[in-house]
């Protein structure tokens, strides 16, 4: 059996955990909770793993380690048949990854920084190092996001297109961060407010 090293509720986890709902193989995976909070990540036991120091981490039955999320999540959808969230064509791999790592840029990460640097993020043992004004900026970047998605949305139910993919995932788990980092959706964006519901309906985001 192949394990998922994370924190249950950390962004880049609940994609992962999404991405293996959706493909109706969670219980075909160990999960070993890695305590973040603790500075657990940080420890050479973990950087073995991975050097980055960052959740998730997938561990293969042959003793391989595979870090970052989009690898994983590519892993994962390579497992089991529908649905196919990182596209079937060559045209729908490329605009998935394109607007995966738009949600990844201009919400995801921007709410990270936002959150390690302008709030107290996970305490000072873990924040050793902060630029408040960088994450004051940081703030603005995920708003930006959240405008662009939100006119993209105006012509399209899903942020690649009629489907849902590992681009919804990714910018879904960054609105949660920026639920939980105190960063409002701006009420005008009725369009990226419909597809949050959307998403939100489907029955693995609640088991992740």
């Amino acid at each position: 059996m192949i394990k998922i090293h994370d924190f249950k509720g950390f962004p880049n986890p609940m994609r992962v955990r999404i991405a293996l709902a959706e493909k109706g193989i969670a219980d075909q995976v160990q999960f070993v909770t890695v305590d973040v909070p603790g500075g657990e990540h940080k420890q050479a036991a973990f950087l073995a793993k991975n050097p980055n120091a960052a959740v998730p981490v997938l561990e293969l039955e042959d003793g391989t380690y595979i870090s970052e999320c989009t690898a994983i999540t590519e892993y994962i959808d390579a497992l089991a048949g529908e649905p196919v969230l990182t596209g079937k064509s060559a045209r729908e791999r490329a605009v998935i990854h394109m607007m995966q790592r738009r949600a990844e840029i201009g919400l995801l990460d921007a709410v990270a920084s936002y959150f390690h640097h302008a709030t107290p993020g996970l305490g000072p043992q873990i924040e050793t190092y902060q630029n408040h004004e960088w994450g004051e900026k940081n703030r603005e970047r995920a708003l930006a996001g959240m405008r662009y998605f939100d006119g993209l949305l105006e012509s399209r139910s899903y942020l690649a297109g009629d489907h849902f993919s590992m681009a919804d995932i990714t910018a879904f788990a960054g609105m949660a961060f920026a639920a939980f980092a105190k960063i409002d959706v701006p009420a005008t964006l009725k369009h990226l407010h419909a597809w949050h519901g959307r998403v939100a309906s489907r029955p693995s985001i609640a088991s992740a």
